[in-house]
């Protein structure tokens, strides 16, 4: 385990590829009383990172839209259509970081932009962040978690609920767990 929290003396600049197989983009969000969980299963991302000048660094991903997953068919087609991403239209999600900043030993503050149906937004992702050796190469771990509001990226659609109130949260909690090999 201190072999994956290591940084080595040489720290600079480093590339990594993320490895979508160990790693997952989530999300969940109120209905009605409770939370859905949900996940997108195709994405890809680019993490540059020099633990000596985090400044430095950068993230960036992209997600297709299509491969959003709740577990539920009829559930997953009503979010792909026109009410929420509009897949045909927007196939992809993005994120592109414009600064990173160290807020102690192994956190990140990554800020940038969140584009979710060709609107981008301006966000904070705060992070965890390892370093360390894999099988065969360098690896790193950032694992990322934050909250938008859906509405601010078009996605407005609800039901209004006989007794009042509405079935869905406007808030939306994201999680990135990455993992990624040097390139």
């Amino acid at each position: 385990m201190a072999a994956l929290l290591a940084v080595p003396a040489f720290a600079e600049l480093t590339t990594y590829q993320v490895d979508p197989v160990h790693s997952s983009v989530t999300f969940s969000i109120r209905h009605l009383v409770s939370e859905v969980e949900g996940r997108f299963r195709d994405f890809e991302g680019t993490i540059k990172y020099d633990p000596k000048n985090v400044p430095a660094s950068s993230v960036n991903f992209t997600v297709k839209a299509n491969s959003i997953f709740t577990d539920n068919e009829k559930r997953d087609g009503h979010l792909k259509g026109d009410d929420f991403f509009a897949v045909e239209k927007f196939p992809t999600l993005t994120f592109a970081s414009k600064t990173v900043k160290a807020r102690g030993a192994g956190k990140l503050d990554v800020f940038g932009t969140l584009t979710i149906k060709g609107t981008g937004k301006a966000v904070q992702v705060p992070c965890t962040v390892a370093v360390g050796q894999g099988p065969k190469t360098e690896v790193i771990g950032v694992v990322g978690e934050f909250t938008i509001n859906r509405k601010d990226f078009g996605i407005i659609y609800n039901q209004t609920l006989d007794k009042g109130g509405t079935a869905l949260g406007d808030d939306v909690k994201i999680k990135i767990r990455a993992e990624g090999a040097k390139k």
